[in-house]
């Protein structure tokens, strides 16, 4: 017999109406089950509602350019309705339980037969993700289905996949776990999804970063006949800004997991056993068994013994980010990819820098060609002190300010700040989930050694992100929270990824991919470089920006990419298509030989290749033999 079911708007995670952008079915049309019926629009991102039911759809109440909202009728849906479906025959016993869940886990997934080698390490760079703290409500939470459940001895609860950590990795693995069918709860401490870069580092920084650029850009028009003056500070809106980015993002995550069906548990998580955690939660702790297990828990700051962290005038990279103030001198400890991008913002709204750095370059591991701009320009535009080779030996808290005492052989005399940013690094956190307890140890840099397929040595464990060996990046953690989701849920996959790039959000940006001539030199790799300097780039002139170069390393022999390098304004996007072109085994003539757009700085990743190839135009240089 037939039913009439009305088919409604389902929750979408947000209060607001959304707008109905297409009707995909008409009246009298058949539909199966998750056939798309409408697709609705929010400022976030476009969804299609899917059809609950197979059946005909009678009546469509809705047209494209309504605004609709949680409950609204969409359609009426005619469906068949077997008699049996009705429900059990009088006098029919109730159908026997179905067999309890265990806590082995999942036989259908891949073991290794041995316990597997760490990964190689690679460039280091900026952080990746972290763990996350628990939420406060048992209801659903922007979409999310937030848990919270009071503790209960002995009670525990299954999952066929517990993802521990919320970060780029972590929920990318628990999306694509459950879009591969797994029952997946993914357990965090922090309140909102996302981890350290969504919530205190990749995200809000850049956001900042922005801002510090249009500073930048409105007083360099003054040279240019435009002058605008000088800005007006309203720390409070810049914070207000930087917080609103963060929130849509962390709340379009938390909408995700609940239209994937991802139990999110809000609580510190620890292993227990091969296939049990304990999490902490507000109301106490509870249990979850687990078939197979994804650690995703991040990195945290180094702090350096002898800094005066109580002294709120000290700032780490995330209290950084909380802009408190604009001080007038800044000490800088750490000339890394963070020390330099928080410097850069500060800078920017007016604080004197005075950077410190141990080595004796900043950003180490990068050729030094791709520094200097940066240094050139934090020297001549800010009026910054960069010192290299030297330690800071005290910082001692002070009514007016903080006095720093400095080291080595150049080291300035001691001096007061107002403030301090110390930013030396990130340290990964599986010191402090439990690995013991799992037979897992870390390696003597504290990772934890994983497979390619992201296994510990613990088969139906896997470890991605900061956790594991290589950078410390949140493009890594993603792509490896997808091979290890895919592992877990019995497909094919692996982590192969021949290089990973590394970018510098400072202002000029710096980014490079594969091997460096700092690598080359050292190992005695052979290779050739095609080098264009963006003072002969149209585009990068008309910006009023010609202190960028981009350069490209090529195998003599075979022509094909090794490496490359780009600084300049938006370096790390035209980093993208170099690292395509290593994956690709892509020869010079492959990148000369494609069009680039003119005129664009995209031009000269195809200059460069031309360079070395001693077929460019856009430049002259003494004739070559030719290729």
């Amino acid at each position: 017999m037939a039913e009439i079911l009305e088919v409604r708007v389902p929750d979408l995670g947000t209060d607001d109406q959304v707008d109905v952008v297409e009707i995909l079915v008409a009246a009298g049309e058949s539909v199966a089950v998750d056939d798309g019926l409408i697709t609705l629009e929010s400022d976030k991102a476009s969804m299609d509602v899917p059809s609950p039911a197979a059946g005909v759809v009678e009546k469509v109440r809705v047209k494209a350019g309504d605004k609709v909202g949680e409950g609204d009728l969409i359609l009426t849906l005619a469906t068949e309705v077997e008699a049996e479906d009705a429900g059990p025959e009088a006098g029919a016993e109730d159908p026997a339980p179905a067999e309890a869940e265990t806590d082995s886990h999942d036989e259908s997934t891949p073991e290794s037969d041995s316990p597997p080698a760490s990964k190689p390490e690679r460039d280091t760079g900026t952080p990746g993700e972290d763990t996350g703290r628990p939420a406060e409500e048992d209801t659903p939470s922007e979409g999310a289905r937030e848990v919270r459940r009071p503790a209960a001895p002995g009670g525990a609860r299954h999952a066929e996949l517990l993802v521990l950590g919320a970060g780029p990795g972590g929920y990318t693995a628990a999306f694509r776990a459950a879009d591969l069918g797994k029952k997946v709860v993914l357990v965090d401490r922090e309140a909102t999804l996302g981890g350290v870069c969504l919530n205190v580092g990749c995200i809000p920084s850049k956001a900042l970063l922005h801002v510090a650029r249009v500073v930048d850009e409105a007083a360099d028009l003054a040279e240019h006949g435009v002058a605008f003056g000088e800005p007006k500070l309203d720390l409070d809106k810049l914070r207000g800004f930087k917080d609103s980015v963060v929130g849509r993002l962390t709340d379009g995550l938390a909408t995700m997991a609940g239209k994937r069906g991802v139990e999110v548990v809000r609580g510190e998580g620890r292993l227990i056993g091969t296939n049990e955690v304990a999490v902490a939660t507000d109301d106490g702790e509870i249990t979850i068994g687990f078939d197979s297990a994804i650690l995703a828990t991040g990195s945290r700051v180094v702090r350096l013994d002898g800094i005066p962290w109580d002294d709120p005038r000290v700032m780490d990279s995330t209290g950084a980010l909380e802009v408190p103030e604009v001080p007038e001198r800044l000490l800088v400890v750490g000339g890394g990819i963070i020390g330099l991008e928080m410097a850069n913002v500060y800078a920017a709204l007016g604080s004197k820098l005075t950077i410190v750095e141990l080595l004796d370059g900043l950003i180490p591991g990068c050729d030094r060609d791709l520094v200097r701009p940066l240094e050139r320009r934090f020297k001549k535009r800010y009026g910054a002190e960069i010192h290299l080779e030297t330690r800071v030996e005290e910082i001692k808290p002070q009514k007016n300010g903080l006095k720093a005492t400095f080291g080595g052989d150049d080291a300035p005399e001691p001096r007061l700040f107002d403030r301090a940013l110390v930013a030396v690094g990130r340290r990964p956190n599986g010191d402090r989930i439990g690995l013991e307890a799992a037979g897992l140890e870390l390696d003597e840099r504290g990772f934890l050694p994983v497979d390619d397929q992201q296994r510990t040595a613990v088969p139906h464990i896997f470890a991605i992100g900061d956790l594991v060996p290589g950078p410390m990046l949140a493009h890594k953690a993603s792509h490896e929270g997808k091979v290890a989701a895919e592992v877990a849920a019995g497909e094919k996959s692996g982590f192969d990824a021949r290089v990973i790039p590394s970018v510098a959000y400072t202002d000029p940006e710096i980014a490079w991919v594969g091997l460096t001539e700092t690598e080359a030199k050292a190992e005695g790799t052979p290779y050739e470089v095609g080098r264009f300097p963006w003072a002969a780039s149209g585009r990068s002139l008309g910006m009023g920006r010609d202190d960028g170069l981009t350069k490209i390393l090529f195998d003599p022999a075979t022509k094909r990419v090794l490496g490359a390098g780009v600084v300049g304004f938006g370096a790390g996007d035209l980093i993208a298509e170099l690292a395509l072109a290593i994956e690709m085994d892509c020869e010079a003539a492959d990148l000369g030989l494609t069009i680039h757009p003119h005129p664009t700085l995209s031009e000269t990743v195809a200059f460069a290749a031309e360079v070395f190839e001693g077929t460019v135009t856009d430049l002259y240089l003494p004739r070559r033999k030719r290729r």
